[in-house]
């Protein structure tokens, strides 16, 4: 892939942008910014130092990150020269986003800054709970090809509708 320099991974919670960064980053040997350890600080408050890191990454010569964030987007998408849109189905992000929030509450994983998820119970009481803010936003990107390839005409976009799509295109990225 030529224009595999600064790529930025898109997609809904729960799609796999974090695990596709990773693992391009392992594929080509390119520095990983997993941007929500730039976002959260402790008790889950947005750090103040956060769009100067994302500026001070996005300047690097190669990169990978996932685009996500208000905030970070525009500064990463103005220099980045591919975007990887995770494009899958609902039922497929939903169930991971519960996986996900469930497994890493009983194991009491520790996320970003000392941050853990919250009891399991909040998801009916809290209205920025992970997976209500999952079901919210889950339409947000339909628009996505056309706003990018109109707001950044040098990216390269990756339409990838499944996750076989996704490992398919990682075998033959290099």
């Amino acid at each position: 892939m030529e224009h595999a320099q600064r790529i930025l991974v898109a997609g809904a919670s729960g799609s796999g942008k974090s695990t596709l960064s990773a693992d391009i980053s392992a594929k080509l040997g390119i520095p990983y910014t997993e941007i929500d350890s730039l976002f959260h600080g402790p008790n889950w408050g947005p750090r103040e130092e956060f769009v100067l890191d994302v500026a001070e990454i996005a300047e690097g010569e190669t990169w990978v990150s996932e685009w996500q964030y208000a905030d970070a987007r525009a500064i990463l998408a103005r220099r980045a020269t591919t975007m990887v849109w995770l494009d899958y189905r609902w039922p497929l992000q939903i169930s991971r986003v519960i996986r996900r929030t469930v497994c890493r509450r009983l194991t009491r994983q520790e996320l970003w800054n000392g941050n853990r998820e919250a009891p399991l119970r909040t998801v009916f009481t809290d209205d920025e709970h992970v997976v209500r803010w999952a079901w919210r936003t889950r339409h947000n990107l339909r628009d996505l090809p056309e706003r990018m390839t109109e707001e950044y005409p040098q990216l390269a976009l990756v339409r990838l509708r499944s996750p076989r799509n996704a490992r398919r295109w990682l075998s033959e990225l290099d």
